[in-house]
Order: structure tokens, then C-alpha cells, then sequence
């Protein structure tokens, strides 16, 4: 068994993803376990050089974890043969020029998402790439949280029979700066800076409905910027421009129906801030990021209504747990396990599943949504499964 090295160029590195989820929790992460195991027992260890804008901030970082492979020159790192790996955590309007770059300069890529702030660009992307040989992958963290990871073993195992329908609740309250400040930048209320959370969200949504429940065909969204004024981090007012919530319902390939609520100003009433009812003809389930419960159609209640009575059933002690059945060290970080599954695949030769055409799918359905919200109408999706 050896050690193999890989160069990583990580442009983005001091953002809140880049540097929380990619470098700490994933690329470092890898690092101290000693690198990825391959299929021939050989361990691939990841040599990182930092990129970004700001470079004290990058001096910081790389100072703070004992790295001492940074520029504020993503020419130059592009340019180095030694890195073979790019990958780009920066905001979402510098995204497209910066992965034509590394596209030109001969780099596999992996990326975070949206892929593109319109869809003309993300295709376009997704055909430079396959033009020029390019091994591409796009973020799909959610894939691998354990909710999802359980959530789709009961699919797989053919619990729900028939999948009617799917409501989705996710969001949280984001506090608007003036006397607390806020949890989120304040990029992301600016339609201008490539903000909105249809543009942030509908992506995530795009990959999870795609690859648990089915292709979708056809979208209604209605939209909304529920809070007109925010204070950003210097605590100037701002006028919000973009959307800070949104309800879509997007109907499947095979009749099944997805609701999703997307909200940046509601206040959680529920278990985790991201959950999921799946409801089938054989059973139902009820899903956030780490917990799952079901309810098989043997053991569901026969409610009548009647609201002039009060209804003493505890309707929550119906469900069951789903077990993690994970091993003895659970579940591992999802960002650093789909790092380990891109960096397995490229150097492996295997084709990558989510890839920058499915970037593109996620941005289209982002682009739908709001075109949506605009016209008041449902617009249906053809497949794309190819540039």
C-alpha cells in the first residue's frame, strides 16, 4: 500500500463554505485520517494550495492550519502542473469565469453551486467540458446527509409502494441585522450580487428530486422579499432586492407531486431545518438531516374529523424510528464524503454521477422557478440529459 499525493487548488478558501465545510470539515479532515482509500489499497493524500481575494485573510488561514501553499493569483495556481484539482467555493457571480479558466488550463473540476447564475451559462459550462475532456462534479452535500442516506434506503427497499406526494419544509429565521446580526451575508438579499434563495435553494432541490424521487416535469413557484431592509456587516441599512422566500410545487415524471417551502423568515416549529413527509400507498415517513420516522400502512391511525370534540390522540406517537445502522463511528461528514467520492472517481476513471450537467439542471430549475413567480403560469421541463 502507498501514499499518493494530489494537488487541490481550493479558490474561495477563507468564505464561510469554503473554509467551514470544504477545507476544515472535508480537505483537512482527509488529511488527518491519512488520505482516501482506493479500490487498490493505495491512499490518496491531498496537497493543498489556497486561493482568494483577500490576503491577509488567507494569510490567517493558512497560518491558523499549518499551510504554507497560498496566492492571491488564481492565474498562477492555475498555471502550476503540480495541482491538478481545482476547486471553487467563491461566490456565485465570479463562479463561471473562474471555472472556464480551469477548464482552458487542462484541470479536473469540482465545484460548489449554482454552477452558473443563468442556465445559458451553466449548459454552456457543461459543453466546455465535455469538448474538452474535462472530469467535472458539482456539490450534492444534501445526498449525503443522514436523513437522505436513510430516506433513501427505505426507497430503495420499496417501502413506500407507490410515492404519492412530497412536502418539504425548509428555512429558518434570518435576523435582519439592526439589533442582531445576521446569520447569513448580506450578498444573499441582493438580486444584484447573485442573491435569493430560489437561486441559493432550488439547485439543492433540483438533485435531491432528481436522483430520490424522479425527474420533474413541469414547475409553479410563487416568490417573495418578505423583508424589504437588512443591515449588512458593517451595519449600513440596505434596500433587499431579492427573494427571501419561496413556495414551489413541481410535479414528477409519473405523477408524483413535490411542495417545497423555502423561507429565510419563518420561525422553526419543527424538529430539524430541513424536513421532509414522504407519503406512499404502503407507508409514509417523515425526514430531516440526521433523524427518520415511519409510519407503515399497518399502523396507521384512523382519525375522524370532528373539530367540536377535542382530539386527545398523540398522532406523533404513531411513528417509529429509523435506526442509524451506520457501523460504530455513524455517519461521517457529508461534504467530506462526497470529497472522498469525486477524488475516488477521478483517479480512478470512473464517470462522475453529478456532474456539471446536472449543475445545469439545478440552475434551470432555479431560472424556471423565478420566471414562474414572474408569470403566474406552470412551465414544464424537458429532460436534459445530454449538452
Amino acid at each position: 500500500m502507498a501514499t499518493r499525493r494530489i494537488g487541490i487548488i481550493v479558490n474561495g478558501a477563507t468564505g464561510r463554505m469554503g473554509y467551514r465545510q470544504h477545507l476544515v470539515r472535508s480537505l483537512l479532515a482527509i488529511q488527518e485520517q491519512g488520505g482516501v482509500e482506493l479500490l487498490d489499497g493505495d491512499r490518496l493524500l491531498p496537497d493543498l494550495l489556497l486561493v482568494g481575494r483577500n490576503e491577509e485573510k488567507l494569510a490567517a488561514v493558512a497560518e491558523r492550519h499549518g499551510l504554507s501553499n497560498w496566492t492571491t493569483d488564481v492565474d498562477a495556481a492555475l498555471a502550476d502542473p503540480d495541482y491538478e484539482v481545482y476547486f471553487d467555493a467563491l461566490v456565485t457571480n465570479l463562479r463561471v469565469a473562474n471555472l472556464k479558466k480551469a477548464i482552458a488550463a487542462g484541470k479536473a473540476i469540482y465545484t460548489e453551486k449554482p454552477t452558473a447564475e443563468s442556465f445559458a451559462d451553466a449548459l454552456e459550462l457543461a459543453r466546455l467540458a465535455t469538448e474538452h475532456g474535462t472530469v467535472n462534479g458539482v456539490v450534492h452535500d444534501k445526498l449525503y446527509l443522514p436523513g437522505l442516506l436513510k430516506l433513501r434506503r427505505l426507497i430503495d427497499s420499496g417501502f413506500f409502494g407507490e410515492i404519492l406526494s412530497v412536502r418539504g419544509e425548509f428555512g429558518y429565521w434570518v435576523y435582519e441585522g439592526d439589533w442582531q446580526s445576521a446569520q447569513r451575508p448580506s450578498w444573499n438579499y441582493r438580486t444584484e450580487d447573485g442573491g435569493g434563495i430560489v437561486a441559493d435553494m432550488f439547485p439543492h432541490w433540483n438533485y435531491v428530486i432528481e436522483e430520490l424521487f424522479g425527474r420533474i416535469e413541469d414547475v409553479y413557484a410563487q416568490t417573495a422579499t418578505h423583508i424589504g431592509a437588512r443591515w449588512d456587516e458593517a451595519g449600513r441599512q440596505y434596500a433587499a432586492t431579492a427573494d427571501d422566500a419561496a413556495y414551489g410545487i413541481f410535479r414528477l415524471e409519473g405523477g408524483t407531486v413535490v411542495q417545497m417551502n423555502s423561507s429565510w423568515d419563518v420561525r422553526v416549529h419543527r424538529d430539524e431545518l430541513l424536513e421532509f413527509q414522504v407519503d406512499g400507498t404502503e407507508g409514509s415517513a417523515v425526514v430531516g438531516l440526521h433523524a427518520a420516522r415511519i409510519q407503515p400502512r399497518e399502523a396507521t391511525p384512523k382519525p375522524v374529523w370532528n373539530p367540536d370534540v377535542t382530539d386527545g390522540h398523540d398522532y406523533y406517537a404513531d411513528w417509529i424510528e429509523v435506526p442509524d445502522n451506520a457501523g460504530p463511528d455513524g455517519f461521517d461528514n457529508g461534504f467530506k464524503v462526497q470529497w472522498e467520492d469525486f477524488l475516488r472517481s477521478y483517479v480512478e476513471g470512473r464517470q462522475y454521477p453529478y456532474d456539471f450537467l446536472s449543475g445545469a439542471r439545478g440552475v434551470r430549475l432555479a431560472e424556471t422557478g423565478l420566471a414562474s413567480a414572474a408569470d403566474g403560469r406552470r412551465i414544464a421541463l424537458d429532460p436534459l440529459t445530454e449538452v
